[in-house]
């Protein structure tokens, strides 16, 4: 599985998808063994009820502790996007119509051994449908409209970044380890594995999500995709803004100009700065007219980005997108 071989047209097909399945599966990855320090802070309040509902549900123990490997998840987790817009109920309906054998088969498929007797209790599908609609429900779906915004503002970037660069590029800022090699072949991980070919694959999509690294995604032979952390997540403190750049445009608009290295909404910058929606608009109008900064509708949202102008004021360190 190291190395996908993808068809000129199947590439060409290929398209960014916003998935609330695979930000549910990220945040259960999250809950079940958290990786940094990011995560860590945003568990801490889901931590108890996640505890509370695990400690009376010993079949999800038992397949959570099997569904979770190193170098493996479980199938029935990554399952790539039907369509070009998933909601989660629609998502959620894919991984229900698995039967217990079929799940039971993917578990077996992430590590050696046998299984938990557990597992074999007649009702599994529906145990992983219960998980996951609860974490979606309690820890995800509040957040949607947040996470889906940094997502499309993600999905933005990179697009640019695919007119200017290719597809090399894009895929080279995914994870370390996926790399576009040219002649139709994708590096997806780094696996001891034959090259697969996509020759019957119908679709092939690139998700970003809130993780810190991706994971490969398929419903074989016809859906494949690849998961990969969306840019500006991880940032944990605000960006620098360099020595007299204030003083030119004024601080707040310093503020916002330094942050939009990476695409982001006037909402997102209004959360971010503490500024006001008016008080936003009226810096942006600014910046627009200044050719600081440009934009584009991505859905309901419309997401502001440095142009190179406003790059350059920003000098390269902060043009960075973190």
């Amino acid at each position: 599985m190291s190395i996908w071989r993808v068809p000129v047209d199947l590439l060409a097909r290929s398209r960014f998808v916003v998935s609330p399945m695979t930000d549910t599966v990220a945040a259960l990855r999250a809950l079940h063994s958290p990786a940094r320090p990011w995560q860590h802070a945003w568990r801490q309040p889901h931590l108890g009820a996640y505890r509370q509902m695990l400690a009376r549900r010993e079949t999800l123990r038992a397949l959570l502790a099997v569904a979770f490997q190193p170098r493996w998840t479980a199938d029935f987790l990554t399952l790539a996007p039907a369509t070009a817009a998933p909601d989660f109920a629609e998502e959620l309906a894919v991984v229900a119509r698995h039967s217990d054998d079929q799940i039971r088969d993917d578990l077996r498929a992430t590590r050696p051994g046998p299984l938990p007797d557990i597992l074999y209790a007649d009702g599994l599908t529906a145990q992983v449908v219960s998980l996951l609609d609860w974490v979606w429900g309690h820890t995800v779906r509040p957040e949607w409209p947040d996470r889906r915004r940094r997502l499309q503002a993600d999905i933005v970037a990179r697009t640019a970044r695919l007119s200017a660069e290719g597809w090399a590029g894009v895929v080279a800022g995914f994870n370390p380890g996926m790399r576009w090699l040219g002649d139709g072949c994708l590096r997806v991980n780094d696996y001891p594995a034959a090259p697969l070919p996509l020759d019957r694959a119908e679709e092939l999509v690139f998700v970003p999500a809130h993780c810190v690294r991706g994971w490969v995604l398929w419903d074989q032979p016809t859906r494949f995709g690849m998961v990969y952390p969306a840019s500006g997540i991880l940032a944990e403190t605000a960006p620098t803004v360099p020595d007299g750049l204030d003083r030119l445009i004024g601080a707040n608009r310093a503020a916002i100009l330094v942050r939009l290295a990476t695409p982001l909404s006037t909402s997102q910058l209004a959360s971010v700065t503490g500024l006001s929606l008016g008080a936003v608009g009226d810096h942006l109008r600014v910046l627009l007219d200044s050719g600081m900064v440009t934009k584009r509708r991505s859905g309901r949202e419309v997401l502001y980005w440095q142009t190179p102008r406003g790059a350059t004021l920003c000098g390269p360190a902060a043009a960075e997108p973190r």
